[in-house]
């Protein structure tokens, strides 16, 4: 997008918030970056040039505009619909890889060298791993400047920096700010509402529109009890990080989701965000999806009817396909039931003065030693979740932000019990593949026949050929025409 001249120049000058974290604006004139939709008089096209991240501004020495705030536009929508190398080191860096392993542990999960892995990224994004590690350090420690009380030191060491000159050194580059200049630009909360220690209260940004519904839906109809709940308007849930553990609570509002984070180790703070937004796929380009999408005169209707459907996701893969497998011919109820036994039996346990969470879901690791013959399942269901979560637990089968699609598919398919529904509903949302597709679910096959889709799976694969590359959103439209409680917000 950022090489296309004309058509950043175009989006700048109408301030389409669409493209904002497609591609960063760099002014020559005044030495700033800024989002598309910045409010302020657009510059002259000459005086502009346009960087794909801001790494990459950063990295030519540009400084983020104190208007617009670059560094919180949502972020590309490019690597949530990719699998190749890029688009997976992206996630693994959102997800803190490298201030936790460095360049080497990124590279050696992608299985390339550091040296192909720095050379793709600049070609691509304008920034090596290290810059881009860099920026997101950044806007984590502003993000704690801004919204705690915690002090500076604490703050460089949580947001990944090394030293806190190099804190205060990266906040002054890219902010042209001190951090306590950013501490004092800050709003305040109004006096007298009462601030919880321990937790933090975030704005996710998310690309317009979004459609709650279903997403919000799903996750608290699916909800495991204990490890996921629906309270007081929002979805809450607990989180197993690399340095501790979180409580996350998640409430959609017309312009943002509002999201409550309560962490054991605040270091956890941009892994418990990239995973937040990850799992409310808030990184999605609607538009897009929907323009492609509505090109089918069958489909059409439903998405001008409800646009900006999202897929529902997950914090954790492996989770998610234990559940898959829990949830097989079974009943939305009887599978939380089935989660919720393995998470009391295996589960770590937490505290959550706030609401009923109670546990972590359980890791594979924990659940290998379970013994197969006290799960109420079928035999055969039992010999899959068994052989599923020692796959997992030794690494011969790894679910993740930095799956291959394809590969991750392959090797599903080489375990007992795993048939193409599981496999695609793992994808779609467990690993996040916007393209994988359930001809075979019961819900999607009577949801086509009403609409005069073709209702045999072959067939409606052919149709949805013409979906490509979005036909998971396909599946959430739908999905929504029938009148399950996945399709509804709670009350």
């Amino acid at each position: 997008m950022h090489t296309d001249r004309e058509r950043c120049v175009r989006a700048v000058q109408s301030k389409d918030a669409r493209f904002d974290g497609v591609f960063f604006t760099a002014v020559l004139t005044t030495g700033i970056y800024c989002r598309p939709s910045c409010p302020v008089v657009p510059p002259k096209p000459e005086n502009m040039v346009f960087h794909p991240s801001a790494a990459s501004c950063q990295r030519a020495g540009f400084r983020a505009c104190k208007r617009c705030r670059p560094d919180t536009s949502p972020g590309s929508p490019a690597w949530n619909a990719r699998a190749d190398t890029v688009a997976r080191a992206m996630r693994l860096i959102q997800d803190g890889v490298v201030d936790r392993e460095g360049v080497p542990g990124l590279a050696a999960r992608l299985g390339y060298s550091t040296r192909q892995i720095e050379r793709q990224l600049l070609a691509e994004l304008g920034a090596g791993p290290l810059a881009l590690a860099r920026a997101q350090r950044a806007q984590t420690a502003r993000l704690l400047v801004e919204t705690t009380a915690m002090p500076m030191a604490d703050i460089a060491f949580a947001a990944g920096f090394s030293s806190i000159r190099t804190f205060n050194d990266t906040v002054r580059e890219v902010f042209a700010l001190a951090p306590g200049e950013l501490r004092a630009r800050a709003t305040r909360a109004p006096a007298g509402v009462p601030q919880t220690p321990g937790v933090l209260t975030l704005r996710l940004p998310y690309r317009a529109p979004l459609n709650p519904d279903n997403l919000f839906g799903h996750l608290a109809a699916t909800a495991v009890p204990g490890v996921e709940e629906w309270r007081d308007g929002a979805y809450r849930r607990t989180l197993a990080l690399p340095y501790g553990h979180g409580i996350v609570a998640l409430t959609p509002t017309p312009d943002h989701i509002a999201c409550r984070l309560s962490l054991t180790d605040p270091r956890d703070l941009p892994i418990a965000i990239s995973r937040c937004r990850w799992l409310l796929d808030l990184d999605a380009d609607p538009a897009a999806v929907d323009d492609q999408l509505q090109t089918d005169p069958l489909l059409a209707p439903l998405v001008a009817k409800a646009p900006g459907r999202r897929v529902p996701r997950t914090v954790d893969a492996a989770e998610f396909a234990v559940r898959a497998v829990l949830g097989q011919q079974v009943s939305t109820a009887a599978a939380r039931t089935h989660a919720a036994r393995l998470v009391t039996a295996h589960g770590t346990p937490v505290d959550d003065p706030e609401g009923g969470l109670t546990h972590l879901f359980p890791t594979p690791r924990a659940l290998a030693a379970l013994d197969p013959e006290t799960l109420a399942l079928p035999r055969s269901r039992r010999t899959t979740l068994v052989t599923l979560v020692q796959a997992l637990a030794d690494c011969t089968l790894a679910l993740g932000v930095d799956s291959d699609w394809a590969e991750a598919r392959a090797r599903l398919a080489q375990l007992p019990g795993f048939g193409p529904w599981t496999i695609e509903v793992i994808a779609m949302r467990g690993l996040g593949d916007p393209d994988a597709f359930l001809p075979t679910d019961l819900g999607i096959r009577r949801a086509a026949k009403d609409l005069g889709l073709p209702s045999t799976p072959a067939a409606l694969t052919a149709r949805a050929a013409a979906w490509r590359p979005w036909r998971a959103y396909a599946v959430q439209y739908l999905w929504a025409t029938d009148s399950h409680p996945i399709n509804h917000l709670p009350a």
